[in-house]
């Protein structure tokens, strides 16, 4: 269920609040490739299936930064922030990647709202503790303290 938070008040009451689950998303071989295009990392665990059966991981993987990529759609299924003029991404505190998601594997989010406080030009600074969760493996693909900046 999305969270919908209107305006600088209503961000700032979300401190310390859970804000759930997405859906589970499967991540498919064209997506990763389609990565791999993108940023020049065609490392053989993500791009070529038959190696990859032979590989540590006994198939392809998604890039890590694909699964922090990610996080973006993801997290827009948890909140949606009206009444703002701008919003920028201001940036990750820390990252980790525990485990890698093989491919043909579901992912989803879970977020928690850790602080909101203000910060000048009538904004708040918002920092998430993300944690990107594969189906059926008991550690997580990602975890991610995230930092955004909202501007009235």
């Amino acid at each position: 269920m999305t969270t919908v938070a209107n305006g600088l008040t209503e961000l700032k009451v979300l401190a310390g609040q859970d804000l759930g689950y997405t859906g589970w998303q499967e991540i498919a071989q064209d997506r990763v490739n389609l990565f791999a295009e993108a940023t020049d990392d065609h490392q053989w665990i993500h791009v070529d299936p038959e190696k990859a059966k032979d590989g540590p991981f006994g198939g392809t993987i998604a890039h890590g930064y694909l699964t922090l990529a990610l996080l973006i759609p993801l997290f827009n299924e948890l909140l949606e922030i009206q009444g703002m003029r701008m919003s920028i991404n201001y940036g990750l505190d820390k990252v980790r990647f525990p485990r890698p998601v093989k491919v043909g594997g579901k992912i989803r989010l879970a977020a928690k709202v850790a602080e909101v406080e203000d910060v000048p030009g009538d904004g708040v600074q918002m920092s998430l503790d993300f944690t990107v969760e594969i189906d059926g493996a008991a550690k997580p693909a990602c975890v991610a303290r995230a930092v955004y900046r909202h501007y009235a």
